[in-house]
């Protein structure tokens, strides 16, 4: 079963806009795995951008985003890594016809998200957003395992109770929004690629006193297909007790088994505990455990990357998060707020 995509045959130079914590963790670490060259990074935060550029190697710092696009390489992919409501500006300025990778969320809400796709298809861009996690070794070994083992879904959960350090990233104490679009839109993107779209949703987002800046950091969602399918979605990111009880999971049981996986970047974040892959057939009470290679971070963000460039080159026909369905998860993500809040789409 797959725990990894296929590199591209022909590897693209990538220019980077954002030198965040996600790109430090994530992004460059699983580039330099997979041997995708980093050309050149911009950021607003210069020494940030500096400091990044010298641990990984990265041979020029640009000052602007004008430099960082004149001076982009032929057929140069680009890396966006910014604060949602940022992705727009920076879309309307890349070179038409190219290639680009948008880090989750495809902006704060649904009217942010429709934009970035008009403005995707008059610069006839092609365009994908990060959404990594379906790109996981367990993610991709558990796609295939439910396809064989599980038969008809009854059952999604994702419960993640866990103590996340958001001063990581100080920008989203600015969000409108934040538990749903900037965390839980990982696992409704993933539901979503196994059952498609909800006919109903129910949803409760709230603060923790922990973090008081922040719109929300625990959420409560679950997602009705027809009479006997449910999908939940559980988190809370302010469980500040240690590790033993924090969790942090997906479970998918139907017809003919269950699998199940552990996410373990969540607890402990960022160094995190271990992943598991486990299925069982109905009808038994023995797990059969799946090795695992690689995790999360930052195996995960070479699947997106090698997809643009297959994609890109024609060594495959489309991608499973370009930006199209993409806004189909952005949907779903604003009918979570409408039923959570009951306040217009762009609050």
């Amino acid at each position: 079963m797959r725990q990894s995509w296929p590199l591209p045959a022909e590897k693209r130079p990538i220019v980077a806009v954002g030198a965040g914590a996600i790109v430090r963790h994530a992004h460059w670490p699983a580039y330099k795995l997979a041997g995708f060259e980093v050309a050149s990074v911009f950021d607003v935060d210069t020494a940030r951008a500096r400091s990044l550029a010298a641990d990984f190697g990265v041979p020029h710092v640009c000052a602007s985003l004008s430099e960082l696009v004149e001076s982009a390489p032929p057929e140069a992919v680009f890396d966006l890594a910014t604060p949602a409501n940022s992705i727009r500006e920076i879309l309307a300025k890349i070179p038409e016809d190219s290639g680009v990778l948008i880090q989750k969320p495809m902006g704060e809400n649904l009217e942010q998200a429709e934009e970035i796709v008009r403005i995707v298809r008059e610069r006839n861009l092609v365009a994908a957003v990060n959404f990594q996690l379906r790109y996981a070794p367990y993610a991709l070994a558990a796609r295939d395992l439910v396809e064989e083992v599980v038969g008809d879904i009854y059952e999604v959960e994702f419960k993640v109770n866990v103590h996340t350090p958001w001063e990581l990233w100080d920008f989203l104490e600015k969000a409108p929004r934040m538990e749903i679009v900037y965390h839980s839109i990982h696992y409704l993107d993933f539901i979503r690629s196994l059952l498609g779209e909800p006919e109903r949703v129910l949803a409760s987002t709230m603060k923790h006193p922990s973090s008081p800046r922040l719109h929300s950091s625990r959420s409560v969602i679950a997602l009705e297909y027809g009479e006997n399918t449910r999908a939940v979605v559980t988190t809370n990111h302010a469980h500040d007790f240690g590790t033993k009880h924090q969790e942090s999971y997906c479970r998918v049981e139907g017809s003919k088994g269950c699998v199940r996986f552990q996410m373990g970047l969540n607890m402990n974040y960022p160094e995190g505990l271990g992943d598991t892959l486990e299925y069982c057939l109905r009808g038994t009470s023995n797990w059969l455990e799946v090795p695992l290679s690689g995790s999360w971070f930052p195996e995960a963000f070479i699947g997106p990357m090698s997809a643009l460039m297959r994609c890109l080159a024609g060594e495959q026909d489309t991608m499973w998060t370009e930006v199209a369905d993409a806004l189909k998860t952005m949907e779903l993500v604003e009918r979570c707020y409408v039923a959570a809040i009951g306040t217009p789409r762009h609050r």
